[in-house]
């Protein structure tokens, strides 16, 4: 009967965490962000302080799943947000559907309309099989970067969170666009991906997201804090067509719903 009662407390320790975590996250100001000097996005030249930010992602209800704590972050300091979503994520035949979904979920965001691009290229289909081209990846990025004058964009890492190819092969445009193009006016972020353990743990990675942040001195990297999840799950749940038990699930213990992890590309 040991086991039982070390599993009964090991649980009790395990909840207390998560509510000692949680309340440290809601109880931080809307714009936090680990570490706090130097700041993440400081004005530009010219003293400029609203940034143009071009968010880069694969498929419709990304920013929502992995990107609320960055959005809610940029808009809380007023920045401009702009979404070029590369596909309309149409696997199931529902690309039409979910194109509208993202519309909704942005509106939630409170990211204008106007501001949202989703293509639908014969050769950038959703679909795990498929393989996008780097170099039209990487031509659509600066047709929007030229259009709405981008200084910054972020998107995913290399390994694109869960590993899907096509968040991968965003990564590789963007990485392509910004050699061909020169990084000198585009300040670029890409958004860590975290081993599972640290994936589904929720506001507790709060606490190693923070101290990496805080002691990394080779890369700049950054923690967005988001102290309002629940904007994550309205997001979420525009997404009517992917709003499913496990989504749900995820989007409850996924720390992508409570903290973003920047680090410079």
């Amino acid at each position: 009967m040991a086991w039982i009662w070390m599993l009964s407390a090991a649980g009790a320790m395990l909840m207390l965490l998560w509510a000692i975590s949680i309340g440290r996250i809601l109880s931080s100001p809307a714009s936090s962000c680990v570490p706090p000097s130097p700041p993440f996005l400081p004005p530009l030249r010219g003293g400029r302080r609203s940034r143009n930010v071009l968010l880069v992602v694969a498929h419709p209800d990304d920013e929502s799943m992995f990107f609320a704590p960055t959005i809610l972050f940029l808009k809380a300091n007023g920045h401009s947000i702009h979404i070029l979503c590369i596909s309309q994520g149409n696997a199931d035949g529902l690309g039409n559907t979910r194109k509208e979904e993202l519309y909704h979920a942005c509106d939630t965001l409170k990211i204008p309309r106007e501001q949202v691009i989703v293509l639908d290229h014969s050769k950038l289909q959703d679909g795990f099989l498929e393989k996008w081209d780097h170099g039209l990846l990487a031509e659509h990025t600066l047709e929007q970067v030229q259009l709405w004058d981008i200084d910054t964009i972020v998107t995913f890492d290399s390994y694109g969170v869960s590993g899907h190819p096509n968040h991968q092969d965003v990564h590789h445009g963007i990485c392509k666009f910004l050699h061909e193009n020169g990084q000198g006016n585009i300040e670029a972020w890409e958004l860590a991906s975290l081993n599972i353990l640290r994936k589904y743990s929720g506001p507790v990675d709060i606490w190693l997201s923070s101290l990496i942040s805080s002691s990394s001195s080779k890369r700049p990297i950054y923690t967005l804090v988001n102290s309002s999840p629940s904007r994550s799950y309205q997001s979420m749940a525009a997404h009517k067509s992917q709003w499913v038990w496990y989504r749900r699930l995820f989007v409850m213990f996924s720390s992508y719903t409570y903290i973003n992890m920047l680090q410079k590309v």
